[in-house]
């Protein structure tokens, strides 16, 4: 089963370095002191972690608070980050661990969102059911697709779930998301398949 992948915002190559260039620009500013320049760096990432936290809790308001702690971790530990990775990857990390804590301590059911995957239908996925539906019907049939989503992704430990949030909506690589586990790529991709599979089987009886 392969899902639709978040709608993004492609970037020449040569975009993305300058972008990274100017993040590390403004780490080392803000590790002499420059609030303005974590400021910056607020804003610029800010958007993109609240979607991976919000589509890993599908709560605005945790999502926000969410975020809003991973920043503060990533201010108060700024000092200690080392270039070894992306400041993108590095901060994703910490929103992540963040959220991992949060759902880990608050086992209440959680939600997957389909509000940021494309609307481009997929012949190998599920949404070949709204391709051949009527446009009356689609809507109808989209909300329970969401439905079953959401049922068979609370099926999901939060780790896999997490991979499933960081490969299938945001778009990340499996080197990325490795990086923000802390885990192999090839567990990534394990872990990625193994949450395919169970999805697949959660969702048997809806794709007969």
């Amino acid at each position: 089963m392969t899902l639709s992948k978040a709608t993004t915002v492609s970037y020449p190559e040569s975009s993305q370095t300058q972008a990274s260039d100017h993040d590390i620009a403004l780490v080392s500013k803000a590790q002499q002191g420059d609030l303005d320049a974590f400021d910056v760096l607020t804003v610029r990432h800010r958007e993109r972690l609240m979607s991976v936290i919000y589509n890993m809790t599908s709560n605005r308001e945790d999502a926000a608070d969410l975020t809003q702690e991973a920043f503060v971790k990533a201010f108060r530990s700024i000092g200690r980050f080392k270039g070894k990775s992306s400041f993108f990857t590095w901060l994703y990390r910490i929103g992540v661990n963040v959220t991992l804590s949060f759902l880990q301590k608050n086992r209440a059911r959680r939600f997957f969102s389909l509000e940021n995957l494309s609307e481009e239908v997929n012949q190998e996925t599920a949404f070949e059911i709204l391709a051949s539906s009527s446009k009356a019907d689609r809507g109808t049939l989209l909300n329970e697709l969401q439905e079953k989503l959401n049922e068979a992704l609370q099926k999901l430990s939060n780790k896999h779930r997490t991979i499933v949030v960081l490969f299938e909506i945001e778009g990340l690589s499996h080197k990325q998301i490795s990086e923000i586990m802390k885990c192999s790529e090839g567990t990534v991709r394990s872990r990625l398949h193994y949450a395919k599979q169970q999805l697949q089987a959660f969702l048997a009886d809806y794709l007969k």
